[in-house]
């Protein structure tokens, strides 16, 4: 008798191991669940997620509650579930949900924990500049990614490596981890190995806030940090009244040359700022309203000179070895 599972993701990083899971011999997928349809791109039409979209394309059962409730552990209950198997799927599991399924939930994460727990483990990897990062797949529990580890890969990130291209490779490194080692879970004999608590460290939520680059930084940071921010929300910095978007930057371990965020040199090669150590070099940028252009292209129609300064902001850490306070709800 196939083993049932369900699925819970909303993000494309999860589409690898999803696919996975459906390739698994004698498993069924009895049901998939994703967040509801938002509005998406320019025009901000509402659309499915990514997991939402495979799995209406795939024909299996999809659920899309805005919040899990006490009806959704009913329903999954009815179901008669063996295993729920997550990735980024953005709701916190309750008690009465974990219980509803014969073995649990398992869970793949972007990162080799205990280390960076929290909804941004790439990010953080990118912004650290780890030498390896990988996926976990643990067993759910209520505290968040804190429960005991099944199986893991390694990885290490290339140099230059953006956010994007680096959830890719680990969307794919979970795919492979979830043939491996999901059988064992499913028949019961994978045994779980607690978390080091003292090893853990925490990755919290993105916001449009952390954009703003501080040039009082050492450049190596800031270069790690216009990769791990790439995309959304960005990396930022202002003049003359005006927000340029970071696309590609590269530091310079070499002397400063000067106070932090003055433009030492503008050019088709890049625009050279002094940072609080070293020199980090803007290779591509956008102005409002504007493509991101290499520098070339961007200066001659929004031209930075030697001598000028680029404004510094203050840049909160997403990484930190305690718990991030909860955000206030809006």
């Amino acid at each position: 008798m196939p083993r049932r599972l369900v699925l819970l993701g909303s993000d494309e990083i999860a589409l690898p191991a999803f696919a996975a899971v459906r390739a698994l011999p004698d498993a069924e997928v009895v049901a998939v669940y994703a967040q509801p349809d938002r509005p998406a791109g320019r025009g901000q039409e509402i659309r499915p997620n990514p997991v939402a979209a495979w799995a209406q394309a795939a024909g299996l059962p999809l659920r899309q509650p805005e919040k899990l409730g006490p009806e959704d552990a009913q329903e999954l209950a009815a179901l008669g579930a063996d295993l729920g198997v997550v990735m980024a799927y953005g709701q916190l599991l309750k008690a009465d949900f974990l219980a509803a399924t014969r073995l649990g939930f398992v869970n793949f994460h972007g990162s080799l924990l205990p280390a960076l727990r929290g909804a941004t483990p790439v990010e953080g990897a990118l912004a650290l500049g780890l030498a390896e990062t990988g996926v976990s797949l643990q067993q759910v529990v209520l505290k968040l990614d804190a429960g005991p580890i099944h199986a893991a890969r390694s990885l290490r990130p290339s140099p230059g490596e953006g956010r994007a291209a680096l959830r890719a490779r680990l969307g794919l490194l979970a795919g492979e981890l979830a043939s491996a080692a999901l059988p064992a879970v499913l028949a019961g004999v994978s045994t779980p190995v607690p978390q080091d608590e003292s090893m853990v460290t925490y990755a919290r939520r993105l916001n449009r806030g952390d954009a703003p680059l501080d040039f009082r930084q050492p450049a190596v940071v800031l270069g790690r940090r216009v990769l791990a921010l790439e995309g959304w929300p960005g990396s930022t910095c202002e003049h003359r009244g005006v927000t340029i978007k970071v696309g590609e930057a590269q530091a310079e371990e070499t002397a400063s040359g000067g106070p932090p965020g003055l433009i030492l040199s503008a050019d088709r090669a890049g625009v050279r700022v002094a940072c609080g150590q070293g020199v980090l070099v803007l290779r591509r940028l956008q102005r409002p309203g504007g493509k991101m252009l290499p520098a070339g292209e961007f200066l001659a129609g929004f031209p930075l000179a030697a001598g000028e300064t680029l404004a510094s902001a203050e840049m909160p850490a997403f990484v930190a070895d305690v718990p991030f306070p909860r955000a206030p709800k809006a």
